[in-house]
């Protein structure tokens, strides 16, 4: 099994021979069968089966373990008949997953993959960065779990280190264990501290799948047929691409739009239309006093939408007139991801009244917070406010761990630098190929949107995005997939990322697109 894919021909002969394993104590009745050859039985696209031509891989002297785990087909058929059955499965052939060092992933053949993804936005320093295992380790034999009802030093040296990361008055922190209990907790201190109940939203926003979260979220792919919070209302996105209103000026990027801009010198007319809209809903959809606005600083599921400048300071001015709160969720744009400044609210120079935070805090441990105000803070008295887990000493230690690399590794300049350098590239790569619409983003909070025509900027349609998709990944690049219609390429790698490593992507990025647009062409042609 240690053989590594990317010497593994497409002619491999074929070999099939059932057989039982032990392993562990279960007997498994699997199919012996070469990783590259699963295209020929299933029909499905493989690794080693598309026939790209190699693209030469930055270095990497990490070696990783021999995969000694379950056959492939035995994790498959777990996955089919035992699993929870909205578990979504990326590419067509899921990648078995074995070992993971810094921006690097490997399967259990030990091909080595390029991870620009970063385990949905999570993996912020690196895949079990040297530094977070020494002290997960250190923490789990000293004290592994106890809960915050008693003292222990890394709960209380963690808050410290947190908060003195966030400007005043935000110095109140309630610890949880994901982004969706975060923005749950968000709404509760909210409604508690203003005694109103209705919150406005931003339509593409996602806040999490909890039942109250998905009243916050306003992406239909993630709404059941049920009563969730009907107390949320979404508002018209400001999106200066897709949106009614926008143009070449109007977003904090490297990148702007190809439409014409409208603004002048001194005010941004998309801004003011968008806003124009927000008033609409207010006066429509919610009772003159509501408790919050929750938003991104960047859309991050609808493909990293980004608003005009100055958009959400006004809105928070507006809200606090109606009395409510405004909520910055920086579930994925927190800890210096967008390069400029450590939390994405920054850049929009706004100070919330509340922020929500988890994916990066922990590095891919389960991990989340809510910090607010004192006198926000002290509303929750009226009742017992308790988690189990939060504060738990091995998740303190690591976040603990995460902050103080970011500062020694310089990993928010990189961001900055590396993703200029990025957002730079695939403008050249829009400038060549008509399918990409639009290029945008934030330090490594990248998205690339595709199109099926730049007139209409109609999707393009599913099935030629994941053709790129796949490409990209039999390349040895793992990139994500959003918007509200599935046409956005998710960009959000390890900040730990090298230059090689963007040249890498931007090439594979470029053979991926010049054979689609030969397929087109090929679709079209007599």
């Amino acid at each position: 099994m240690g053989a590594s894919l990317n010497d593994c021909p497409t002619t491999t002969p074929l070999v099939v021979r059932p057989e039982h394993r032990q392993f562990r104590g279960v007997l498994i009745e699997t199919t012996c069968v070469p990783y590259c050859a699963l295209s020929t039985l299933s029909g499905i696209t493989a690794p080693g089966a598309r026939q790209l031509h190699p693209l030469p891989m930055p270095a990497c002297d990490f070696k990783p373990d021999s995969y000694q785990g379950w056959p492939y087909d035995a994790l498959m058929r777990v996955r089919k008949e035992k699993m929870s059955p909205f578990t979504v499965s990326y590419y067509q052939q899921p990648l078995l997953l074995h070992q993971g060092h810094m921006q690097w992933l490997w399967d259990g053949q030990g091909r080595r993959y390029l991870d620009f993804f970063g385990g949905i936005v999570t993996i912020n320093i690196g895949h079990c960065h040297p530094k977070v295992t020494a002290a997960a380790e250190a923490q789990l034999r000293r004290l592994c779990h106890t809960t915050n009802i008693y003292l222990h030093p890394p709960l209380y040296e963690y808050i410290e280190q947190l908060t003195a990361l966030l400007p005043n008055p935000l110095k109140v922190v309630f610890l949880v264990n994901s982004g969706s209990e975060a923005n749950d907790l968000a709404m509760l201190l909210a409604q508690t501290y203003t005694g109103n109940h209705h919150i406005i939203t931003l339509s593409g926003g996602y806040h999490g799948g909890t039942i109250s979260a998905t009243g916050l979220t306003s992406i239909s792919s993630y709404k059941y047929n049920i009563s969730a919070n009907t107390n949320c209302h979404p508002a018209m996105c400001p999106d200066v691409f897709r949106g009614i209103w926008g143009g070449s000026h109007c977003r904090d990027s490297v990148v702007q739009t190809l439409r014409s801009c409208s603004c002048t010198a001194d005010r941004c007319h998309a801004r003011d239309q968008y806003i124009n809209q927000l008033h609409n809903t207010l006066l429509s959809a919610v009772p003159k006093a509501i408790a919050a606005f929750i938003a991104e600083p960047i859309q991050g599921v609808s493909g990293t939408v980004q608003y005009p400048k100055g958009f959400l300071k006004e809105v928070a001015e507006i809200i606090r007139e109606r009395g409510g709160l405004y909520i910055s969720d920086e579930v994925q744009t927190g800890f210096g991801r967008l390069g400029s400044h450590y939390w994405g609210f920054q850049s929009h120079g706004v100070v919330p009244d509340i922020v929500t935070m988890a994916k990066g805090i922990g590095n891919g441990f389960p991990m989340g917070a809510v910090v607010t105000t004192p006198e926000i803070a002290a509303s929750m008295s009226e009742a017992t406010t308790f988690n189990t887990f939060g504060g738990n000493p091995v998740a303190c230690t690591i976040g603990s761990t995460v902050l103080k690399v970011i500062e020694e590794e310089s990993l928010m300049e990189n961001c900055l630098t590396l993703g200029n350098r990025l957002l730079l590239g695939l403008e050249k790569l829009r400038q060549e190929f008509e399918i990409v619409g639009d290029v945008r983003g934030k330090g490594l909070m990248v998205g690339m949107e595709m199109v099926d025509s730049r007139d209409t900027q109609k999707p393009l349609p599913a099935q030629e995005m994941n053709h790129i998709w796949e490409d990209c990944r039999e390349m040895g690049l793992l990139l994500g997939k959003g918007g509200m219609y599935g046409q956005s390429f998710r960009i959000k790698p390890p900040m730990c990322i090298t230059k090689e490593d963007v040249d890498f992507a931007l090439s594979v990025c470029r053979v991926a697109l010049e054979k689609q647009t030969t397929r087109r062409l090929q679709t079209v042609s007599p």
